[in-house]
């Protein structure tokens, strides 16, 4: 890094979500920001509190944490003798702006994503490049990417931490002939059925959440599938912690797993097409998760984009990778045959095992 007080001017830039875009230039003296000023589209009252928020960026290391940087300005506010009303923006993102400058924080122009469309794989597979893949992220032999699973058979796949026998009825699973897989994220089981629901992983470095708390990573990670789920006629919105939805109700919802290494894992399934009866009969959805939906019955629960939009699957499909390519740098991509390999063999090893499946009986 560069420690000469006239060292070059650093950007960052980080736009709030439903919120106003912050910019912050700083230099760089002696480990410390020498010089800082932020600006944006945002509103300030009083408008020369503007000067506090350049004054408390100065001097602070330049290792410091966007908690910290933004501890540092809440206290310059503070010690004003006039109240400061933050419009459109607050403490944090400029923080993160900064660490963006700084250059500890990604945002989404540093970026290449691969991209790869459906590929037609047992649905075990996919679960298996959820680990595959992100390593390959961290090994370097891989960029960031965006991928959209397919799948020809069914599976319930449940997540890391649920009871197998509290979320599966066996005797509906096995009328149905439905195997259950237990991913490596968080969150509720995935009803996967042959063109029931669309899957999707992103896998960024952690570097692109910097500063966000694990809530507003959600939100930022998928905040390019509202705009690509509002081009195809749903207004959607995102319902904390992981949750999207339309006016009509849920519609899908998100997962993650951060690895170590600086790579974070996040996948989301949508319903299309769900037979809610069957998922019933092989579900076990308790009271309490049906009455914190709001919801009487898990038919209710199931709000298809088939219903809402009028479009076969594919065309929403399309649609998404239409959209993500069109906001970001990507390049096309595939699986490689090594990652098929080590996916297979994770298939075999891990997650065909009963050992890993009932791991939380």
């Amino acid at each position: 890094m560069d420690e000469r007080s006239d060292s070059p001017v650093r950007h960052g830039e980080y736009k709030v979500r439903d919120g106003k875009l912050v910019a912050v230039d700083v230099t760089i003296a002696d480990g410390r920001i020498g010089t800082a000023h932020v600006f944006g589209d945002f509103f300030l009252e009083p408008d020369d509190a503007l000067e506090d928020l350049n004054a408390a960026l100065v001097g602070m290391p330049t290792t410091a944490t966007s908690a910290e940087l933004a501890a540092a300005i809440t206290a310059r506010l503070a010690a004003r003798p006039d109240p400061v009303q933050l419009i459109g923006f607050d403490e944090e993102a400029v923080a993160i702006a900064t660490r963006r400058a700084l250059g500890h924080a990604t945002s989404w122009s540093d970026l290449t994503f691969d991209v790869i469309a459906p590929v037609v794989l047992p649905p075990v597979m996919h679960v298996a490049l959820d680990e595959v893949l992100p390593l390959e992220v961290v090994a370097g032999r891989r960029n960031p990417h965006f991928r959209i699973w397919d799948w020809d058979s069914p599976l319930v796949v449940i997540g890391s931490y649920q009871s197998l026998r509290n979320e599966i009825d066996a005797e509906g699973a096995a009328e149905h002939g439905i195997g259950v897989v237990r991913r490596i994220t968080g969150g509720g089981a995935m009803f996967m059925e042959q063109g029931n629901c669309i899957t999707y992983s992103l896998v960024v470095p952690t570097s692109l959440v910097e500063g966000l708390s694990f809530e507003q990573s959600y939100a930022y990670l998928d905040d390019w599938v509202m705009g690509a789920l509002a081009e195809i006629g749903v207004r959607a919105h995102y319902v904390p912690l992981n949750d999207i939805a339309s006016e009509q109700g849920k519609i899908g919802g998100a997962a993650q797993r951060r690895f170590a290494g600086g790579v974070l894992l996040h996948h989301v399934t949508m319903s299309y097409d769900i037979d809610a009866d069957k998922m019933g009969e092989v579900l076990r959805i308790g009271k309490e998760k049906l009455s914190d939906k709001g919801t009487r019955s898990a038919n209710k629960r199931v709000d298809p984009m088939r219903s809402q939009t009028g479009l076969a699957r594919e065309q929403i499909i399309d649609g998404f990778l239409e959209f993500f390519r069109a906001r970001y740098d990507t390049v096309g991509s595939t699986y490689t045959e090594d990652e098929l390999a080590r996916a297979r063999e994770l298939v075999e090893t891990k997650f065909a095992t009963q050992e890993w499946t009932a791991r939380v009986p």
